[in-house]
């Protein structure tokens, strides 16, 4: 394959080395690629350089020396020239026999006379020489010679490097041999660990299945242990604790195991089962009479003056109401005296406070509306009398207008006038005032009181027994309540008034229908039977009033002179029923039909028709125009005044007018 080469020509091959390169220590790895082994060259370092010979063993100059120039290298290079020899030549020198002239002297060997396996793996080394200084005759002994002290030297002076080398491989033979033995350590500690959590993995399945039994006992003993056993806790805090939530919870657990020893009472007992039997009963007889202290402090508290009882029943009886349950199962009779003493109490503390409250009420200056102010009294010029006391006097009323008064009926203060304000009161008022006041403080204490005792005393009694409980606290309350109703109503000819309280009485039994309190229905039905029949009087009343001055006309028509100079203006009467009219209807707006104040209504009306009627016949009979007027006048001023108003009964009265208006617009 060289036989297209020629020296220099080849870009693509190494340098050669020089001839003072350092020799490696390590072998060199033989080539296949050589045809042929030759022996070891005189002279030179066996690990430096190998000596290859086509022929004979002359050849010190290695044929793999390449001519190839490596940029910037040191290395020696050789240069074609003009005369070189024929590279046909050479390797026919090279394949044939090699001259004996032009040549160095060297040592005859026996020609080589076959290839062998050792052939094949020998590396060629030519000593750094190209094949045009291998192949001439130019090669000398000097310049072996050369080569040999260079390649000594070299090796002296890498010696240190050697060394060096050497002690280096050593430490890294020290290091490894370290590493080995912590890593030999290591595998023998981890082979312990992991001896060690297998045995922690066995003994955490032997714990495992001890907590599994052990739950399994407990299961089954443990609601018997704690019903054989009291801890020395639950006797202390029964009865030394202090009462609070947290000595409700342990009474609560001594009822729970005192009742579940009566039921095993019934079967044959252990020793055990007899023994806590006795603490048991004397833990309760100790809670029984603390309860008993505490329950009675908390009354005797109600009775302290100027206590609002409401804070009291919240903070200290709602709060530890398990407690007269407790009391009530084990000791009823108890429980019942001090239900007893609590209904007595509180049955005081109402009549007390209300009485107190009726008191500074009945201070209130009041407008006297009386018989002078019935619809046909003759006097226009009606007296206004204001009974405060002894003491008349006040602003002037209209007995007929309905004005803002029901604004009590639409406001949304549903506070009552306290104490204080009523007696420092100098203001005039009409009798729904007192009456709303009372009766609004009333039905909210007592819906108070009605939740306390549903709270606090179910589900140890039932609700008909605490229904008895609250009448029997309320019935002397409620029986003031009425006498104030009676005392407002009794005398007075204030139809208005009487069916405001009317509508504020059923305004009072919706909201405590609302509020769910059926215990004052009672209350509430009294008054109604108080006030009904009242303003079914005073209703009466202006009947009678109005058909008696209808009685006083004289029966016979007046003159045509007498037509002339009466005025066909709206009669007094007219006036007042209409203004009348207007308030009952304002207060009737969501009244049913079936309601007395309709019937007396029908009634007053018919009779006011009556008077009109027989009015503009004795006045203007003569002048039948003038007569039908004056009634036009009547029926329009009514109309006028009750057009603003609503409801189903102010529509049929709009229209029963409208036709009387129409009936006499013809001829007038």
């Amino acid at each position: 394959m060289w036989l297209d080469r020629r020296p220099g020509q080849h870009p693509g091959s190494a340098a050669p080395p020089p001839n003072n390169r350092s020799a490696s220590p390590l072998p060199q790895r033989t080539s296949s690629r050589g045809p042929y082994l030759a022996p070891q060259r005189p002279g030179l370092n066996t690990r430096g350089s190998s000596a290859l010979s086509l022929v004979s063993n002359d050849s010190s100059s290695s044929l793999l020396a390449s001519a190839k120039k490596t940029n910037g290298s040191s290395l020696r290079q050789s240069s074609a020239v003009d005369d070189a020899p024929d590279p046909e030549e050479v390797l026919a020198r090279i394949l044939g026999q090699f001259p004996s002239s032009n040549t160095t002297q060297q040592p005859e060997a026996k020609p080589a006379s076959g290839i062998t396996e050792d052939d094949l793996d020998f590396d060629v080394d030519f000593g750094g020489l190209t094949l045009t200084e291998l192949a001439g005759p130019e090669v000398s002994s000097r310049q072996v010679d050369n080569y040999k002290s260079q390649s000594v030297q070299d090796y002296e002076r890498d010696k240190a490097k050697f060394e060096d080398l050497h002690r280096s491989i050593r430490a890294c033979d020290d290091i490894l041999s370290s590493v080995e033995s912590n890593l030999t350590n290591f595998r023998n500690d981890l082979a312990a660990v992991s001896a060690d959590i297998e045995s922690l993995q066995a003994r955490s399945e032997a714990l495992n299945v001890r907590l599994e039994n052990r739950k399994a006992v407990e299961k089954g003993l443990g609601p018997l242990v704690e019903e054989l056993s009291v801890s020395p806790l639950v006797i202390t805090t029964i009865a030394e604790g202090h009462i609070d939530e947290t000595w409700v919870k342990v009474l609560a657990e001594v009822d729970k195991r005192a009742t579940a020893h009566k039921k095993n009472a019934q079967q044959p007992q252990s020793k055990a089962l007899a023994d806590v039997g006795p603490l048991l009963e004397k833990l309760i007889l100790k809670a029984i009479g603390r309860i008993r202290d505490f329950l009675v402090a908390q009354i005797k508290a109600l009775r302290s003056p100027h206590i609002n009882a409401q804070i009291i029943q919240q903070q200290n009886f709602l709060r530890f109401k398990d407690l007269f349950a407790f009391l009530q199962k084990h000791q009823p009779t108890l429980a019942g005296e001090i239900c007893q003493a609590y209904m007595n109490t509180m049955r005081w503390y109402y009549l007390n406070q209300f009485t107190r409250y009726k008191q500074s009420l009945d201070k209130l200056k009041l407008h006297i509306i009386d018989k002078n102010d019935a619809m046909g009294h003759e006097d226009t010029s009606r007296r206004t009398t204001v009974l405060s006391g002894s003491k008349l006097g006040g602003a002037p009323h209209d007995a007929f207008s309905i004005g803002r008064r029901n604004e009590l009926l639409k406001t949304k203060d549903q506070i009552a006038m306290s104490s204080y304000l009523a007696d420092e009161d100098q203001t005039t008022h009409y009798l729904e005032v007192p009456f709303r006041n009372f009766n609004l403080a009333l039905v909210d204490n007592a819906t108070a009181e009605y939740t306390f005792l549903v709270a606090f005393f179910s589900p140890a009694l039932s609700l008909s027994v605490i229904s008895r409980h609250f009448t029997y606290i309320f019935d002397q309350t409620f029986a003031l309540g009425q006498a104030l109703t009676k005392q407002l109503v009794s005398d007075t000819y204030d139809g208005l008034g009487l069916l405001l309280c009317v509508r504020l009485n059923q305004h009072f039994a919706f909201e405590l229908q609302r509020r769910r309190v059926p215990v004052v229905d009672g209350y509430i039905n009294g008054t109604a039977m108080v006030l009904w029949p009242r303003l079914q009087s005073v209703m009466d009343a202006h009947c009678e009033s109005v058909k008696t001055l209808t009685s006083a006309l004289p029966n016979k028509a007046g003159s045509a002179s007498q037509a002339k100079t009466a005025s066909a203006a709206p009669h007094v009467v007219t006036q007042r029923f209409g203004q009348f009219l207007h308030g009952v209807l304002a207060l009737s707006a969501e009244a049913g039909d079936d309601e007395p104040i309709v019937s007396s209504l029908h009634r007053l009306r018919i009779e006011v028709e009556a008077f009109l009627a027989k009015h503009s016949q004795v006045q203007l009979g003569a002048d039948a125009r003038k007569r039908d007027r004056f009634l036009y006048n009547n029926y329009s001023l009514i109309l006028t005044i009750i057009s603003d108003v609503s409801g189903k009964l102010a529509t049929e009265q709009q229209d029963h007018f409208e036709s009387l208006k129409a009936s006499v617009q013809e001829n007038s």
